[in-house]
């Protein structure tokens, strides 16, 4: 492995978050971000032909190594992973609106809802999984949400653009139509 790719990857397994492009930069002067992608490359195909335990993921806009899928299942039950605090069904909720209407204003999460959401969200920005991204052009310019990058990395998601399409979620919340009997 070159030089700048052993200092990325030094630096990627020192982090407990997805490290950016931007902030890889950083580590060595002279590197530019074309140096930086392909030393990434050059990580995750040596760790992808090795055979290890673990992979270099882009998640969350960023790097970060994270356990192969086959052996999360045997690490989960071991308990080595801290877990992080379960959702509510109405902060689940909550932050489905907001991860697909965004930016989105608290009154039209309140109407979607049908129920005041102001403490939901503040217990979703307190996590880190909600962001005020802007302010509305409205009366009173009113703050808009967002999701956050803890959010995206939350779900495994490189992007918003991963997340599944209405339409897809729709068809696959549908009860199975009943079976006729033969």
């Amino acid at each position: 492995m070159s030089p700048l790719a052993k200092l990325l990857e030094a630096a990627l397994f020192a982090s407990s978050r997805p490290l950016t492009v931007g902030e890889l930069v950083t580590l060595e002067q002279g590197a530019g971000e074309d140096a930086v992608r392909a030393g990434l490359a050059e990580i995750r195909d040596a760790y992808a032909t090795q055979d290890h335990g673990v992979e270099l993921v882009e998640i969350a806009q960023g790097w970060q190594f994270l356990t192969r899928r086959e052996y999360a299942e045997a690490i989960d039950r071991a308990q080595f992973a801290l877990r992080p605090r379960r959702l509510s069904p109405a902060a689940l909720e909550t932050l489905a609106i907001i991860a697909y209407r965004q930016p989105v204003a608290r009154l039209e999460v309140d109407e979607i809802r049908g129920v005041d959401c102001g403490a939901v969200i503040d217990k979703l920005i307190e996590r880190g999984l909600v962001d005020v991204v802007t302010r509305g052009e409205g009366l009173g310019r009113p703050l808009l949400y967002g999701t956050s990058p803890q959010f995206l990395e939350m779900l495994g998601l490189k992007d918003l653009d991963e997340l599944p399409r209405l339409d897809e979620l729709s068809v696959a919340l549908q009860p199975p139509a009943p079976t006729e009997p033969e």
